[in-house]
């Protein structure tokens, strides 16, 4: 392969654009949530594939897509994944109805798919191995702020406009991504030609389509039947079973060129990341949709005063990343990685304590503050880590396995957390309802309480406007105001019981995954350039030389 001599960090900040597009749209739209519920007469369980739609397509297509780009070029796949993205996102922002929505969101996920892969690709083709430590580290940084700087910036754009802005924004972005990347980005390839490996590519798309339908759909079928013999646990199994048979497939053609070379994960270090990768993205997701609804439907807050609540853990992570980039650079990212983990955890977990129904935007700001820190120390180590021995002819199979994992997480995190916060709502809710419905009339009392169970049930209490408890026939306008008073009370009061049990899950998961760094290969400190090249040569051998 030639070598690059171009100027690498243009290179740097064009795939930083294109990455943080991809990555902000993953949580952007949590704060939009009670906006779409109001605006599009959505409940929570349809606003919910709003998400899934696009995290579910990311997680089927990225390992296929990081080897179409090891095919065709990866420049050529970033630049079409981002323009696909782009009109994607203004469709989404003309979508009239929550079904035309998710599929512009499916489409939106073809686009990121195709790009996403490519950035790391890239940036391991035009960074020689004594420089990728730092250049993995702003990445890492660019991922770190453009996960947690998604409420702030959609709760800004739904308070200033609404929630269709929040795709708006990917349309000045995206088209400035392909001017600079038409003339800024090299179509630099490793010289070897490669073949797609078709059966790998059926076999590990149907497999992760049952998968993460099963995971996402589960909730909503009571986990039981969806339609005559096909069941949630069925189609999870078929999943396991392609997923199963992928491997063995992947395993007897490593000596020609599979999907996914096995190589790879004899560096312990990329194996390890990955298990990070999945389990930092089940937590993330599993902490930000029950917190940014909190803040919303549960104390009040504007789609702009939840967003601006989160900011200090948005600017501080973007603060600590380029330096904790650095640090991993010169010293490794085994330390820097699990403190970041742990304080992450550490924030949440106190930000989750402390949350009541009469807290203020002003009681978050140290727990917040500590959660940046945290995030801060975490993507740009965790990248480093996994991606700095990988050699370029097979960094397209690396990217998109995991790039993979962290979306299947995405997606696990997202249903698991729904599954178990509506589970938890429809105890704490119905609950509420009869600790503090004393003061009304008996007929009226147990409708009151059945109207919050029957809500919470059907997944239609993301807000206290949904699910109103109905009222009998002739209630007289005083008793039906004070009804409303002590709904929203309900509402707030059972949502927080709810909140504190379903996040603790995740703030676990985040634990788990810190002490699990441990594990770590530490790096030599202070390598050569030059053997840090040899290094790179001997740690992955060409796919087509793995034992069969």
């Amino acid at each position: 392969m030639a070598k690059y001599r171009g100027n690498p960090w243009v290179v740097l900040i064009v795939m930083s654009l294109g990455f943080f597009m991809t990555l902000l749209d993953l949580t952007i739209v949590n704060i939009a949530i009670p906006d779409m519920i109001t605006r599009l007469h959505a409940t929570l369980d349809g606003v919910l594939w709003v998400i899934n739609a696009y995290a579910l397509v990311l997680a089927v297509l990225l390992i296929t897509a990081g080897r179409l780009g090891d095919l065709f070029g990866q420049r050529r796949l970033f630049i079409v994944g981002v323009i696909l993205f782009t009109l994607a996102s203004a469709a989404c922002g003309l979508s009239p109805s929550v079904g035309w929505l998710v599929a512009f969101r499916a489409a939106q996920g073809v686009g990121a798919a195709l790009l996403l892969p490519q950035t790391l690709a890239i940036l391991t083709t035009v960074f020689p191995p004594e420089r990728r430590g730092a250049a993995f580290g702003i990445w890492g940084a660019v991922a770190g702020v453009a996960t947690i700087a998604g409420p702030t910036l959609g709760g800004l754009l739904v308070s200033a406009f609404d929630w269709r802005y929040i795709f708006y924004i990917n349309v000045p972005i995206g088209a400035m991504v392909i001017l600079m990347s038409v003339f800024l980005i090299p179509d630099v390839r490793v010289g070897a030609r490669h073949r797609l490996d078709i059966p790998g590519v059926l076999l590990a798309t149907g497999a992760l389509l049952a998968i993460c339908y099963g995971l996402v759909e589960g909730q909503k079928y009571a986990w039981g039947q969806i339609t005559s013999f096909i069941s949630i646990p069925l189609v999870i199994g078929v999943g396991i079973a392609l997923l199963a048979v992928f491997l063995v497939v992947q395993a007897r053609t490593q000596d020609k060129e599979p999907l996914v070379p096995f190589a790879l994960f004899r560096n312990r270090d990329f194996s390890l990341m990955n298990w990070v990768s999945g389990v930092l993205s089940i937590g993330m997701m599993g902490i930000f949709l029950p917190f940014t609804i909190y803040l919303q439907s549960a104390l009040g807050f504007s789609a702009l005063k939840a967003g601006l609540t989160m900011a200090p853990a948005s600017i501080i992570s973007m603060f600590v990343a380029p330096v904790a980039g650095r640090m991993t650079d010169r010293i490794g990212g085994k330390y820097i990685l699990m403190s970041g983990l742990m304080l992450f955890a550490i924030g949440f977990g106190l930000t989750a304590a402390i949350a009541t129904t009469t807290s203020t935007w002003q009681d978050f700001i140290l727990t917040l503050s500590v959660a940046g820190v945290g995030m801060g120390c975490t993507f740009a180590p965790m990248t480093t880590i996994a991606m700095r021995h990988i050699e370029p002819r097979v960094a397209g199979a690396a990217s998109g396995v995991i790039n993979t994992v962290r979306q299947v997480g995405a997606v696990i995190g997202t249903a698991a957390v729904g599954a178990l916060l509506q589970s938890r709502l429809a105890v704490s809710l119905p609950a509420a309802a009869a600790q503090r419905s004393g003061s009304l009339p008996p007929q009226a009392r147990s409708h009151f309480i059945a109207g919050f169970a029957t809500a919470a049930q059907h997944g239609e209490a993301a807000s206290p406007t949904q699910g109103n408890v109905k009222l009998p026939p002739g209630t007289a306008p005083a008793l039906a105001s004070e009804i409303h008073k002590i709904a929203s009370e309900v509402f707030s009061a059972g949502y927080v019981t709810a909140m504190h049990a379903t996040m603790i899950v995740p703030i676990g998961l985040l634990v788990v995954a810190s002490l699990s760094c441990l594990a770590i290969k530490e790096r030599a400190r202070s390598v050569p350039a030059a053997s840090d090249a040899t290094a790179d040569s001997a740690a992955l051998p060409e796919a087509s030389q793995a034992p069969a």
